[in-house]
């Protein structure tokens, strides 16, 4: 089986040393297996985004000596394939479109036990179901109404549970535990490796319904991720373990939309010396800060400890 890796990152700022030590790592694991790595731009959101950023990350890269194997995937391209998936999505009944404020979530939570501690999931705190029977009779005839657009959509979890699983039985089975399931090598959850398996009512109550397309861009980081990494034959994705828990999402939508499931390899951050995780609002761990005093990419290297 091929060995295919990929670094994405996204032009809204300087790569700093911990984009150096997830690039290079996930190029160093492909060309120890003879594979190959590749480069994404995601560019999705464009009122961050700058051609500048984009022309600084090609620049950092190769200044580190790393070479990609073919021509970059640019997310700006791929909307029409965005589109297409949130379509099919809309044609099984499994999105619907959501108008609630952080504020309006917030209320939700709180109530009706005022002043009790709020759960907080992996999009922020899991979405009370509120926007859930807006539009219901069209998400019944979805053939028969157009799916809204510059929109929030977020996925109900539950159907997805209890009707596209056993429509995908000639694949994988009907069983919730055969959808619900990746291969991690890296630190993993509570540093576990091998498979990891997590339940139906561990999504429902740290994940809940989420956002498949935000009203700006009409997509999401979740859903363009899982098509991205099919369309460049990802095999193994290399990336932070802040991310660690985004693969529940993952998975899933991997399952729902027939795509297969990479090996997930979650490495450990870059911290600073208070033990903060490294944002690109630290410009004086920018790259381009260290190239021009001098360093060279075997610094860079030492530095984060490769």
């Amino acid at each position: 089986m091929a060995f295919v890796t990929r670094f994405a990152p996204s032009p809204t700022g300087p790569l700093h040393l911990g984009h150096a030590y997830s690039a290079l790592l996930a190029h160093d694991m492909a060309r120890a297996e003879g594979g190959k790595f590749l480069l994404r731009i995601e560019d999705i959101d464009r009122s961050r985004c700058r051609p500048e950023w984009e022309c600084q990350i090609y620049d950092d890269l190769q200044w580190l000596g790393l070479r990609w194997d073919a021509v970059p995937l640019r997310q700006s391209d791929r909307r029409d394939t965005y589109q297409k998936a949130l379509d099919e999505l809309w044609a099984l009944g499994l999105i619907y479109p959501c108008i609630c404020s952080r504020r309006d979530i917030e209320t939700a939570q709180a109530a009706p036990q005022e002043g009790a501690s709020l759960l907080f999931g992996l999009d922020g705190m899991p979405y009370p179901r509120t926007c859930r029977s807006r539009m219901a009779y069209e998400r019944r005839f979805p053939e028969q109404y157009p799916r809204p657009t510059n929109t929030t959509l977020r996925i109900e979890l539950d159907r997805v549970a209890d009707s596209v699983f056993e429509h995908r039985t000639n694949s994988v089975g009907n069983d919730w535990q055969s959808y619900a399931c990746y291969h991690e090598t890296g630190i993993g959850p509570q540093l576990t490796r091998g498979l990891i398996e997590f339940s139906r009512e561990e999504l429902g109550v740290f994940v809940g319904d989420f956002v498949i397309a935000g009203r700006d861009t009409n997509t999401s980081y979740h859903l363009s991720v899982v098509l991205d990494d099919a369309a460049q034959g990802v095999t193994h994705v290399v990336r932070g373990a802040d991310l660690t828990e985004y693969t529940k999402i993952h998975a899933l939508l991997q399952r729902l939309l027939g795509l297969p499931t990479p090996i997930y390899h979650h490495h450990r951050l870059i911290r600073d010396d208070q033990g903060k995780r490294l944002a690109k609002r630290d410009d004086a761990r920018a790259l381009s800060k260290y190239r021009t005093e001098g360093a060279t990419p075997a610094d860079i290297r030492r530095m984060v400890g490769l």
